[in-house]
C-alpha cells in the first residue's frame, strides 16, 4: 500500500488518473483515491453503516402538543409549512397549502401528494422509510405522518413560522467591521 501511495504522490496528474490535490505530505485526498489505497468502505456502504434515524417516532404526536393540533384541524397549513422548508424556499408556504387543499378538494388524496415530501425530505437527510412506505404512511395516518416531519424539520433548528428566507436570515450573521480610528485632534 506504501508502494502505491509512493506512487501516486510522485506522479503527474495524468499519470495519477485524474487525482489531484495531494497536501505536502504526498498522501492522496480524494474519496476515490482513499477508498482504492486505504479501503475505506463507499459512500453506499457508509451510508448503511451509519444510517440516520428520524428524531421521533410516527405515534409520539403528543409529545409536541401544538405540532399535534396543527396537524390534526390544519393539516393544509402544516403541509405548506414543510413544504417550503424542505423545498428550500422553491414552494412557498401558501402556494403548497392551496395545492395541498385543491387536490384534497378534487381527489380527497392530498396524501399522495404530500407523500412526495416525505420523500423528499427523507432523502436530504438520509432517513429511513419507515414503518412503512411513504404514500402507506401518509394514506393510512396522514397527520401523524405530518407531524413526524414538523417535529423533524424543527428539531434540525427550523423555526416554522418564519418559513425558508426567514431561516436563512436568522442563519446569516453579519460581516463584522473593523472600528474606524478617527485620526487624533491637534490645535491649530
Amino acid at each position: 500500500m506504501k508502494q502505491a501511495a509512493a506512487a501516486a504522490a510522485s506522479s503527474s496528474p495524468n499519470e495519477r488518473g485524474g487525482y489531484y490535490g495531494e497536501p505536502t505530505l504526498g498522501i492522496p485526498t480524494t474519496l476515490r483515491v482513499q477508498r482504492e489505497l486505504y479501503g475505506y468502505p463507499s459512500d453506499v456502504q457508509f451510508r448503511k453503516q451509519f444510517p440516520t434515524r428520524w428524531s421521533t417516532t410516527l405515534f409520539q404526536c403528543c409529545t409536541d402538543p401544538s405540532t399535534c393540533l396543527l396537524t390534526c384541524c390544519c393539516p393544509c397549513v402544516a403541509f405548506g409549512q414543510i413544504a417550503e422548508i424542505v423545498d428550500r424556499g422553491e414552494t412557498s408556504c401558501i402556494i403548497g397549502t392551496g395545492l395541498y387543499e385543491v387536490i384534497r378538494c378534487l381527489t380527497g388524496c392530498a396524501c399522495l401528494y404530500s407523500a412526495f415530501f416525505r420523500a423528499k425530505m427523507r432523502a436530504q437527510y438520509r432517513l429511513p422509510e419507515s414503518p412503512a412506505p411513504d404514500w402507506a404512511v401518509h394514506l393510512l395516518c396522514e397527520p401523524c405522518a405530518l407531524a413526524q416531519e414538523y417535529r423533524e424539520l424543527k428539531r434540525r433548528g427550523y423555526d416554522m413560522t418564519i418559513g425558508w428566507k426567514g431561516n436563512l436570515a436568522t442563519q446569516r450573521v453579519p460581516p463584522t467591521m473593523p472600528p474606524v480610528v478617527l485620526p487624533p485632534m491637534t490645535r491649530k
